[in-house]
Order: C-alpha cells, then sequence, then structure tokens
C-alpha cells in the first residue's frame, strides 16, 4: 500500500451537521454565506491559476471542524431545482487540515495537505473478500429501495477507496459514522467499517421488517374478526327481527347483570374479569360456553340473600316438641343456640371476625330415630331454608369441593349447589348419612368436609369451581350418622355430638299415636273417625311386633294394619267405623315376632341350661340383647383349648381368653371345678352368628356363662349384663349405657348389672325406663356371679352339660 502527499492553501466551505466525501457530487445553496464567500474566494483564486476553482470541504459539528476535510472542485455554478442559486461540487480527496492563513475574498483560507493512500493491484485475498461482502451488501440493501440503476455503478467499481467512500450517499448513516469515515485514511480500514456499518442497517432492517410484519398481520386479523362480529351481529339482528324477538335482550349481556347483582366486591372483580374474557372470545371457542355457565352459577347465587331468624324462643321449643317427641338433647341444643343468637343480635354481635354465628352439630344415633326429619323441623323452628345434601356412597371429593373448570360438564360441589338451592347464606343444611362416605383413588370427600365443617376455617370457603371465597358461617350443618366409629376423628372433632340413643316404649307409643298413624290414615285413604287404634294396640306393637331404636318398623306395622282393615271394608268383611285393640293384632298381622325371654315357658327359656347368659350390646341398629352360650367337650375327644364361634372380632376373642384365665386362676376361691378347664376344650358360641359382634363389653358375660357352666348354676333370665373384665376381676366401664339399658327394658329383662365407673351414665337414660329396671352398678366379677346366678337346687349343683 502507497501514500503521497501534496500542500494546498484552500479556501474553506463549513457543512454544518453534514459531510461530503471523495468521489460524491453535492448542490450546495449560495444563500448561505459561509458557501457563498468559499465559492467566491476559489473563483477568485482560479483567474490566477489553470483548472476549476478549489475548496476545502470541512464538516462542521456544533460549531466545531473536523481535523480532515475534503478536497472539492466547483464543478458549475447556476441555480437549483427550486430557482435559487446554488454550485454543484465535486470531492476529489482527503485534505488534512494545518494552520489558517490569508487568501483573497471574506472566506477562511488554510493550508492542508493531500492524503492519498492506494492499494497494490491485484488486490490481496481478505481484501478481495471484504470487496465482494461490501458489493453484496450494498446489492442487497438498493434492491430493498428499488435503486437497479445504482447496483449497476457499485458493482462497476473496483478501486478499494472509492468503494468505501462510496458509502458517504448512504442515508442511515449518522454524521458520526460519516466523520469516522472521513477521518479514517486507510482504504482497506475505511472498507471494513462502511461494511460493519451496512451490516448492522440490515439487522436492524430485517428485525423492523419482521415486527413491522407481525403488527401489520395482527392489525389485518383484528380488523377481519371485527368485520366478521358485525355482520354476525347484522345476521342474528335480522334473525331476531324475523323471528319476532326484541333486539338487545338483557340476559346476553353479562356486563350489564354484572354491574346490576348485588355481588362482594372481591367477587364483583372476578365476575367483569371473566366477561372481559367473555367479550375477547370467539362464538366458536368452547371456552366461552365454560364462562358463561361460571357466570350464571356465579350470579344465582344468593351472595347477600339471608332470612331473619324466628327469635321467638318459645315458639321454636313448641315446634320441636310438636313434630318431635322425645330427643330432649337435641331440643335443647337448638333452644340454646337461639337464645344466644337472640342476644348476639341484641348486642351488635353478628359478625366477629368475619365469622358469623352458624353452628355443626352432629347427630348420631341408630335408624329410624329421626334424624333426618329432625333437620326440616329445626329449620322450621328457625325461620330458615332446609336443603338436604345426601351423602351416602359419595366417593368423589370434587362432589364436595367441585371440578376445576378445566373439566368438561364441570360443577361446583354439593355445598355451593346446596346454598343455590336454598336461596339464602344462612340456611340449615342435613348432611345426611355422613358415616357412609367413602374414599378411592378419587380422592378422599371426608377430607374436603374438614374446612366446611370447621367454624374457624369456613367463612372463607373455596370451591375449586368458582374459586372465590363463599362465607359458610352463618350456615347451621346438622350431620346425621348411625355409627360413630365410622366418622373420621378429625372430621369429629370439627362437630358438636349429640346422641339420639332411640325411643323408650313409651315414646314410640306418643309418636305413632300423634305422627305416625294420622300419616298412614292419610295414606291409606281412611278417616280417622272409620278406624280406631287403641293405646294398648299400640304397646303392644310396639313392644312384641317391633324390637328397634327407631320407628320405622312401628310405622309400617301401622301402615300394614291400615291396608288390611280397608281391603276387608271393599271386600264385605268388615264395617267401619272399626276400633283395633290388642287382642285384634293377631287376627290381622299373625304372631308377635319379639316375645319377652321372662313372658315364655321356664323350659323354653334359653337361659332354662347351664352356661347360658344374657350379655347387653350396641350394633348400628341400636342396643340388642346378646346371648353367650358355653358348654365343655367331652374329655374323651381330646379337644382341649378354647375354641369361639359366632364371627366375633379380635377384641372379643382377648375377652373370652381373660374370661377363661380368670376362672382358671381364681376357680378355687369362687368353689367351682377348675379341673375341667385343664382337660376338657372350652366352647364359646355366640348366636346370630351372621352378625360381626366386637368390642371388650361382653367380659362379664363370658365369666357369667363360664362359671354358669362349672358350677351348674342356671343364669337368672330376668338379669343382663354389659361390661369389661380384667384379669384380675375388676369390671371396667364400657360404652353405649343407655342404649343397652333401652335394649333390655324393650326385651322385657328387669335387672341390669353394669360397672360401677358407668353409674353417672344413667342420668341420661329415660327417667320411666330407670324405674322399671334394677339397676345394679359393680365393681367385681364376684359381685356379677352372685347377682345373676341363681341357687343350686337342694344344695346340689345339676349336672354340666357336655358337648356332643
Amino acid at each position: 500500500m502507497a501514500s503521497t502527499s501534496t500542500p494546498l492553501t484552500l479556501p474553506v466551505l463549513p457543512l454544518d451537521d453534514e459531510v461530503v466525501l471523495p468521489g460524491m457530487v453535492v448542490p450546495l445553496d449560495l444563500n448561505d454565506a459561509d458557501v457563498r464567500a468559499a465559492v467566491e474566494a476559489a473563483q477568485a483564486a482560479a483567474r490566477s491559476e489553470p483548472g476549476k476553482p478549489k475548496v476545502l470541504l470541512v464538516p462542521r459539528i456544533d460549531g466545531t471542524y473536523a481535523s480532515t476535510g475534503v478536497l472539492g472542485t466547483v464543478e458549475q455554478v447556476g441555480r437549483l431545482a427550486d430557482g435559487d442559486p446554488g454550485a454543484l461540487i465535486r470531492g476529489r480527496g482527503r485534505v488534512k487540515i494545518g494552520a489558517g492563513t490569508t487568501g483573497p475574498g471574506a472566506a477562511l483560507w488554510v493550508e492542508g495537505t493531500t492524503v492519498e493512500q492506494t492499494v497494490a493491484e491485484p488486490l490481496p485475498g481478505h481484501v478481495a473478500e471484504l470487496v465482494k461482502e461490501y458489493k453484496a451488501l450494498a446489492t442487497a440493501w438498493l434492491r430493498k429501495r428499488g435503486a437497479w440503476q445504482v447496483v449497476d455503478r457499485v458493482q462497476a467499481i473496483d478501486d478499494v477507496s472509492a468503494l468505501a467512500d462510496n458509502s458517504g450517499y448512504s442515508p442511515f448513516l449518522t454524521t458520526e459514522q460519516k466523520v469516522e469515515l472521513l477521518e479514517t485514511a486507510d482504504p482497506v480500514a475505511r472498507l471494513k467499517l462502511a461494511t460493519q456499518q451496512l451490516r448492522d442497517h440490515l439487522a436492524e432492517q430485517d428485525v423492523a421488517e419482521t415486527i413491522a410484519k407481525d403488527v401489520q398481520e395482527g392489525v389485518d386479523k383484528q380488523q377481519r374478526e371485527f368485520l366478521l362480529r358485525r355482520q354476525l351481529e347484522a345476521v342474528r339482528k335480522e334473525l331476531r327481527e324475523i323471528n319476532g324477538e326484541q333486539d338487545g335482550e338483557e340476559s346476553d349481556d353479562y356486563r350489564a347483570r354484572v354491574e346490576a347483582a348485588d355481588l362482594p366486591e372481591k367477587v364483583r372483580e372476578a365476575a367483569l374479569k371473566e366477561v372481559d374474557k367473555l367479550e375477547r372470545s370467539s362464538d366458536q371457542s368452547p371456552e366461552g360456553s365454560w364462562i358463561r355457565t361460571w357466570l350464571d352459577t356465579v350470579l344465582e347465587l344468593p351472595w347477600n340473600e339471608r332470612t331473619e331468624d324466628a327469635y321467638d324462643i318459645q315458639g321454636a321449643k313448641a315446634v320441636l316438641d310438636a313434630e318431635h317427641a322425645g330427643l330432649e338433647d337435641v331440643k335443647a341444643r337448638i333452644t340454646e343456640y337461639l337464645a344466644v343468637r337472640k342476644r348476639r343480635s341484641d348486642r351488635g354481635l353478628g359478625v366477629i371476625g368475619g365469622r358469623r354465628g352458624g353452628a355443626v352439630l352432629a347427630l348420631v344415633g341408630p335408624p329410624g330415630v329421626g334424624k333426618t326429619s329432625l333437620g326440616e323441623s329445626v329449620a322450621h323452628a328457625m325461620g330458615r331454608k332446609f336443603v338436604r345434601v345426601a351423602l351416602g356412597g359419595v366417593r368423589d371429593e370434587a362432589e364436595i369441593r367441585g371440578h376445576r373448570r378445566t373439566y368438561v360438564g364441570a360443577l361446583p360441589g354439593r355445598i355451593v349447589r346446596a346454598i343455590k338451592e336454598a336461596g339464602s347464606m344462612n340456611p340449615v343444611v342435613l348432611l345426611d348419612e355422613i358415616d357412609k362416605v367413602g374414599s378411592d383413588f378419587r380422592g378422599d370427600p371426608a377430607a374436603a368436609l374438614l374446612e366446611v365443617l370447621d367454624p374457624a376455617q369456613n367463612h372463607t370457603f373455596r370451591d375449586h369451581y368458582l374459586e372465590v371465597e363463599l362465607d359458610l358461617s352463618d350456615v347451621v350443618f346438622l350431620a346425621t350418622a348411625n355409627v360413630l366409629e365410622a366418622i373420621p376423628e378429625a372430621l369429629l372433632d370439627r362437630m358438636e355430638l349429640v346422641r339420639l340413643d332411640g325411643y323408650t316404649e313409651d315414646e314410640k307409643v306418643v309418636i305413632a299415636r300423634d305422627h305416625l298413624l294420622p300419616r298412614q290414615l292419610e295414606r291409606a285413604g281412611i278417616d280417622k273417625d272409620e278406624v280406631t287404634l287403641e293405646e294398648s294396640a299400640l304397646r303392644k306393637l310396639a313392644g312384641e311386633y317391633t324390637r328397634e331404636a327407631g320407628v320405622r318398623t312401628l310405622e309400617r306395622s301401622i301402615a300394614r294394619l291400615l291396608r288390611k282393615v280397608a281391603a276387608q271394608h271393599e271386600l264385605g268383611e268388615r264395617e267401619l267405623p272399626f276400633t283395633i285393640g290388642a287382642d285384634d293384632l293377631r287376627a290381622l298381622i299373625g304372631r308377635p315376632h319379639h316375645v319377652p325371654e321372662s313372658a315364655q315357658d321356664p323350659a323354653e327359656r334359653r337361659t332354662a341350661v347351664p352356661g347360658v347368659a344374657t350379655g347387653l350390646a350396641v350394633t348400628g341398629a341400636g342396643g340388642d340383647v346378646l346371648y353367650v352360650e358355653a358348654s365343655l367337650a367331652d374329655p374323651e375327644t381330646g379337644a382341649a383349648g378354647l375354641t369361639l364361634t359366632g364371627q366375633l372380632g379380635d377384641v372379643m376373642k382377648e375377652s373370652a381368653q381373660i374370661a377363661l384365665s380368670f376362672l382358671r386362676s381364681h376357680g378355687a376361691e369362687l368353689e367351682l371345678p377348675v379341673a375341667d378347664l385343664k382337660d376338657r376344650g372350652v366352647h364359646i358360641h355366640f348366636p346370630a352368628g351372621a352378625v360381626p359382634k366386637d368390642g371388650p363389653s361382653a367380659g362379664v358375660t363370658m365369666t357369667t356363662a363360664l362359671a354358669s357352666l362349672l358350677s351348674g348354676r342356671l343364669v337368672r333370665t330376668d338379669v343382663a349384663m354389659t361390661g369389661e373384665v380384667s384379669l384380675t376381676g375388676r369390671v371396667l366401664p364400657i360404652g353405649g349405657v343407655k342404649q343397652k339399658l333401652l335394649a333390655a327394658h324393650r326385651a322385657g329383662v328387669t335387672t341390669v348389672i353394669i360397672p360401677k365407673r358407668n353409674e353417672a351414665d344413667l342420668d341420661d337414660v329415660p327417667a320411666e325406663v330407670l324405674d322399671k329396671l334394677d339397676v345394679h352398678a359393680v365393681t367385681d366379677v364376684r359381685q356379677v356371679l352372685e347377682l345373676a346366678l341363681s341357687p343350686a337346687v337342694n344344695g346340689a349343683a345339676p349336672e354340666v352339660p357336655v358337648a356332643a
């Protein structure tokens, strides 16, 4: 690469914020004083020198001159396109500016040195590649602008310096970038700089074009969608006019419905967000139908609707007494609840910490005692709406909490649906058969109920479908169950337990007379004056034809009686009116099914032989009488050990082992022939073998049966017993005393033996039952044997029965 330099003295033509590179031809306006002075000075100097007038084109940026200028020749002076005087100047080469000097005219004269650098021929390989790349980039840029003629001119330039200076025509270069090109003397370096600047511009242009294309496509899509929607609205309008419908029905305007609805603030915000989504979605989108269903559900919920509680405490108690006989515990609890609600309302304490005064009660008792119907009576007494939610057999957690909206056919849970059905935020919700809830791979519904039934949490209950907070703190939840043990402990801890242990015989007679008989008379189409059922007949139905904790079977027996009378009347076999007495029952519905043991012939009683004792148990259907039979195997068979039958649980099997161990260790003290227990097998059987049995409360019964077997003394027919036995002979407390005593009363038993530590439970037993029972509270098995075993006949024990 070679360089040459020549000293020059030239007038300065300043270019404000403009740059001219060698090879460029530019028109300049002579109305500018600096331009005119420089041109005139050059013309004056050219008169004494051959050639065209010469000027020094120097960029002036913010009043500061660049260090390098361009030697320019004035090619022509004349008029510009707009008619103003102008001069056409061609850039010739770079000039390094030196010191200022004097010269003719008003222009500024400076001394300078020409800077000329050439690249040797042929071009080196890397320079040739650079030239090729620059031409390709310049051609691509020019073609985008449609400058096809300029493309040919650029392709014809072979000089490296001229090719680099050709970038001066590029309109995208800033003044600073052009000054940098001007001050770069090396042609190859200058071409590299020009190539880089052109490459960067093309990259920015590609990005800008991509963005512009995307924006334009989006705008076109929106315009097309807007146009199609307007057309669709026009088509719908025409169809409505053809069908005679009014335009703009309010049911389609969800935004107006949401704004007009009385919704909580957070629920309103969530609903308006869904309305925004609905307006943006197309009619063909499935999301639109999901949003409409969700909005319909939200708008149908009674967010701020509440019924006023009936604070007439005496009236509420009268309603409960009129609709249900007995059940004093539940009635007292509801009366207490209403009294507290009234006092809180009088003192302005309706809402404390965001929570209202709801209640969660668990009504646990055998079938048929009125748990479900009691819920409706509670709502009636309180003046609230009533909703029943059946939970029996529910295994899907989403049944309680609802399904996510992403699922097809998603629905809110049963709790939300109950609130919607009630039409108020404070109904009485009966969760029926909560102990029958199951669990599988779809989750555990009982776990989902933990939040619903927790008074500390249910004011912010969130359903998976709604996804907004629902206040359940003012709801009265009544959960019903038959078996307490089947309810998860965590769930039971959140509820207040109220036990319904069954009815006494007197209560059953009252219920049958006041409630069941009028209802069945109506169903049978019989007037109350046509058939009369005497109280003695009702008592016999309750005592001998049915033996249950509730009254369902009793009602079915009454219905059967009335059907029989109605059929006989229609056949002409009986005249009405007719009074049914206790003696008429056998002719109408057959013999009794449950004759008390004490009423049977002594030889036919179960306890007519030694080794049989009467126990008391609690089942899912209430209290029941349980018989225990014991026998000794023939010593010749060699079958030693203990055999248990009757489908017994592990706890009951352990109780049998304890009873046998106690008698073996204390047999001599009790004057029992315990030697028989060593060599002979003992068999204990519980009749009704198809029914599962478990629990420790049959311990004293099995001990008594074995003692009766060994001593040969019969167990008294009128005695029933319950209690857990220990290895030392202590009688330990058990549960379900009230249910067991009611069962003993129903079975005709007159003497009951219970553990001493269960004596406090007698307060729960109705007074009329206690009056008819002789209850003995004992602490030791020896006391049980003294009370339960009859004396030996003539001082000698009968022969011990032997199992075949």
